[in-house]
């Protein structure tokens, strides 16, 4: 049986949403999948990052990651995103990458690919969920399906109880149950990709 391509696409500032897409590719590795780990474009103005040390020690940690490409998309069975929020919905970094996906969409390259999102605030009730919510009309218009993790795993009570996908408090430290939660998700999402793979295209 063909292995399962998984593409883990993040877009972190300081790192928060990095170590949670490092810890998605590594469990979709640990299963079996054909995984690449991306990073989407910095867009920021350099005086905006080069205002914030960690921001600017994140960027040069992570200069070997590459970035994503919609080659990428097509490329994947499956996709798993993180990113923070932003006002309550997705950054504009990722939001400027999702606006080139028109041509794959009048295609139907990205139609019956599993999709699931993963995201964090700097407090606890900032805008994680409707986050989530928003990327997710994007998805439904590419008619990818979207993977939630739902409630299929006790763990993700544990790490916060978001059904929508993990989400965390940027400004807290992330517990081992935060570590699960996201392999549960990532390889529910490679899964569900796995089985749609016919489907896909």
């Amino acid at each position: 049986m063909p292995t399962t391509k998984i593409a883990v696409i993040y877009y972190s500032s300081t790192g928060t949403n990095y170590k949670l897409a490092k810890w998605a590719a590594d469990a979709a590795d640990e299963a079996g999948n054909d995984v690449k780990l991306l990073k989407i474009k910095e867009t920021a103005p350099d005086d905006a990052i080069d205002s914030n040390p960690d921001w600017k020690k994140h960027i040069d940690q992570t200069k070997d990651v590459p970035e994503v490409s919609l080659d990428d998309l097509e490329w994947a069975d499956g996709l798993i995103f993180a990113f923070p929020t932003r006002y309550g919905g997705t950054p504009s970094q990722v939001q400027q990458f999702l606006d080139t996906t028109g041509g794959l969409w009048s295609k139907g390259k990205l139609a019956n690919k599993a999709v699931s999102a993963m995201t964090s605030a700097v407090n606890t009730h900032g805008g994680q969920e409707t986050t989530l919510l928003s990327f997710y009309i994007s998805v439904m218009h590419w008619g990818s399906i979207i993977a939630a993790p739902g409630y299929t795993a006790k763990v993700l009570f544990k790490a916060g109880g978001n059904p929508y996908g993990v989400s965390v408090n940027a400004e807290a430290a992330i517990t081992g149950d935060t570590e699960l939660a996201v392999k549960h998700q990532a390889k529910r999402t490679a899964d569900i990709a796995g089985a749609l793979k016919g489907l896909a295209g």
